[in-house]
């Protein structure tokens, strides 16, 4: 692709996560959705954009310092440049951010759930709060003072600080500033004959900083927040060989909550002095102060929502309760039902409850010998560990590759490499250059002195509580093929090695770029031959310039390509001449798209892989990532029906406009709403197959579908 194009084609990737972002937004400014629920999405929103300057911004402020003239690989902007786009797009989000939390919680209080304003309070309301924050948060607070004898302190990642301008009585100004840290329950809740009364604490210090100030008049305040860098790169701390892998994490966590400031949150305009006191220290500009007038951090939304989901049932989701699969039987062990079929699970709608029995079975099943599994995000009490555990107390060999590079997950993984160590599993941690990213299990059995394998790939973490959060599938295999290449992966990884080589499995980062391209490429073949070809792929995110230039090859060449990438998307479909066989859709819902599916040919020639990679250089070319081909036909026939109807939502999914910008998708105008992921939940839960829809179907299909959803 000519640089000449490249603005007209390809989006930067910070600007497109931005987007989606936005349709995370977009679902707590929706009227449809219960209260609680819309407030989780506000969460959502700012707890993403915390992570985003955490690691994105931070990772360009890095580039900036040390990289600043050189350019990302698409829209051709350096990091300085990047900063500044994103600095010039937040603000408009957070206006909006602050207009759906207000909007949200002024419907709350008409149902009997209201936040203190404390600007608005009455006198009883002041005298009673007045005297809890003189009990029971007072004595807790560390209040300090800065001046010419007291330096300005670290102020602490994401943590809440009070910030007062006092006079003295030589009329000079002094700053005290008073960190809310977690010593404090962060929400203080009141049941009255009214409803519920919500306090946040950070709202009853700032209103009662005089009475921690009281030697001093108080000129202002501000609420004040600091976002730091936190992209470390461990490659760094490897040079020397002999270095302790989980002890060198440990020191670069300690290190994480002491790097540069890339975000400073206030809940009001400051003043000109304060400003550039404040932006000297903490050495930030002007632009990368952020008004927000909302709470900065709203995860109390997920309290309240558990909380008084039986008193305000209305307020929040109706339960949707993962099922048993009806194609797996509770009788019969796992692994003698995965000798006759593959087993696909489909999370959230399957209970991962098959999966952990499996690995149950393993433990103490006299044939298994071995068991192997790739490791990166594990619940904290978890289940699928404690099985891992017990095979290593019943003599089997358990191998596990935990990773302890998972982003924010570090501690906890550290914690249970020193438990299953103590277990007598073999742990490793992964490559020096290369994260261990796939979700891989291998099963290995001695039958009859004949070795056979149980193989489990799957496109989401071993996690219990993910599992019900996340959409992934699961395929269980006995093949014999898959386990021998399964095998290697896990040998290689062993070694310090990468597979340099793989028949079936696509096993980054040796063996998956270039094979996708392969596949890319045999449907450029077919269409130039004047054939129908088709691509379907399902992903997270779409970075890759290479996988993406091949795409738009294969637009160009006459290839049909539907693509479902819930976020990052760095070119423009529907562009003509150049994309204009490219449709991209986005949904984001209840639950996070988070499976990878890619589909190649028509039906006849069909290739259809899971995976645990997106198309994004860091998982093509920075991890180890495995893709396993769907070989069963039962499983293909319920995956492409999936697809499909993931292809057919029309309330959660968004489609991605010439422009770069995205339209709710509202699908053909006879068409029943169709709420994928809800559809699925009510179809597993009817025990009902889903129907295997093809091109002639779906007219068929959509009367049926409009008739069973009167029926309900």
């Amino acid at each position: 692709m000519e640089r000449e194009n490249a603005a007209g084609i390809y989006i930067n990737r910070e600007l497109s996560w931005l987007k989606f972002n936005e349709r995370v937004l977009e679902e707590a400014e929706d009227a449809k959705l219960p209260l609680l629920e819309r407030l989780k999405f506000v969460s959502i929103f700012g707890s993403n954009l915390d992570e985003f300057f955490m690691v994105r911004v931070g990772s360009l402020y890095d580039q900036s310092v040390f990289h600043p003239n050189v350019e990302e690989n698409k829209c051709h902007m350096t990091a300085g440049e990047q900063m500044h786009a994103v600095f010039e797009t937040v603000p408009a989000l957070l206006k909006r951010k602050d207009a759906a939390f207000r909007a949200i919680m002024a419907s709350l209080d008409k149902e009997g759930i209201t936040k203190v304003d404390f600007d608005h309070i009455s006198a009883p309301d002041e005298a009673f709060y007045k005297s809890y924050f003189i009990d029971e948060i007072f004595p807790l607070l560390s209040p300090q003072i800065v001046d010419k004898h007291h330096p300005f302190p670290f102020l602490r990642n994401n943590e809440v600080y009070i910030g007062v301008h006092m006079r003295t009585k030589s009329d000079q100004l002094k700053l005290g500033l008073v960190p809310v840290g977690a010593q404090f329950e962060r929400v203080h809740l009141l049941n009255t004959e009214r409803g519920v009364r919500l306090a946040l604490i950070e709202d009853m210090i700032y209103h009662f900083a005089d009475s921690v100030f009281t030697k001093y008049t108080i000129a202002s305040k501000i609420m004040l927040r600091v976002t730091r860098n936190a992209d470390l790169e461990a490659e760094e701390a490897l040079y020397d060989e002999d270095i302790d892998w989980r002890d060198m994490m440990q020191d670069l966590l300690k290190t994480r909550r002491r790097l540069a400031a890339v975000r400073l949150q206030v809940n009001k305009p400051l003043s000109g002095d304060l400003c550039a006191y404040l932006t000297e220290k903490l050495q930030i500009t002007k632009r990368q102060i952020f008004l927000e007038e909302s709470p900065f951090d709203v995860s109390f939304a997920f309290m309240l929502a558990n909380r008084y989901a039986k008193q305000y049932p209305h307020l929040v989701n109706d339960t949707l309760t993962p099922v048993y699969p009806v194609n797996i039987d509770h009788h019969i062990p796992i692994m003698q039902q995965a000798l006759t079929r593959d087993l696909l699970l489909s999370f959230p709608y399957h209970s991962i409850r098959p999966f952990v029995r499996l690995l149950e079975e393993a433990a103490a099943d006299e044939t298994v010998a071995s068991i192997k599994i790739s490791l990166y995000r594990v619940a904290k009490n978890s289940q699928i560990l404690s099985a891992l555990l017990k095979a290593a107390e019943n003599g089997k060999q358990v191998l596990a590759v935990l990773e302890l590079r998972a982003r924010f997950d570090e501690q906890n993984n550290i914690d249970w490499s020193k438990q299953l160590e103590q277990a007598g599993c073999t742990v490793i941690y992964g490559l020096d250059e290369y994260k261990v990213h796939s979700k891989l299990l291998l099963i290995t059995r001695r039958v009859d002195a004949k070795i056979t394998y149980v193989t489990q790939i799957g496109t989401g973490n071993y996690n219990e509580k993910t599992a019900e959060l996340y959409t992934d599938l699961s395929v269980v295999t006995t093949d014999h093929r898959i386990g021998i290449e399964a095998l290697n992966v896990f040998n290689n990884l062993a070694l310090g090695q990468t597979v340099e080589y793989s028949e079936l499995l696509l096993v980054a980062p040796n063996c998956f770029s270039q094979r996708l391209i392969d596949l890319i490429n045999r449907e450029i073949t077919y269409a130039k031959s004047g054939e129908e070809a088709f691509m379907m792929l399902k992903c997270n995110a779409v970075t890759d310039k290479e996988i993406i230039d091949k795409l738009i090859e294969a637009s160009q060449a006459g290839v049909k390509i539907k693509m479902l990438v819930r976020g990052i998307c760095c070119f423009r479909p529907g562009v003509p001449g150049y994309t204009d066989n490219i449709t991209v859709k986005s949904i984001v819902g209840r639950f996070l798209e988070h499976s990878r599916i890619y589909v190649f040919g028509t039906p006849g020639r069909r290739k259809i892989y899971i995976s645990s990679a997106d198309l994004m250089t860091r998982n093509t070319q920075r991890r180890i990532e495995v893709a396993m081909p769907v070989l069963d036909g039962e499983c293909i026939k319920t995956i492409m029906a999936m697809l499909q109807i993931l292809d057919a939502d029309n309330v959660k999914a968004r489609i991605m406009l010439p422009d770069g910008s995205y339209d709710r998708y509202a699908g053909a105008g006879d068409a029943p709403r169709t709420d994928a992921q809800r559809y699925f939940f009510e179809m597993f839960a009817n025990e009902a197959p889903i129907p295997n829809l093809n091109p002639a179907q779906k007219r068929g299909f959509w009367h049926a579908l409009k008739a069973w959803f009167k029926r309900r």
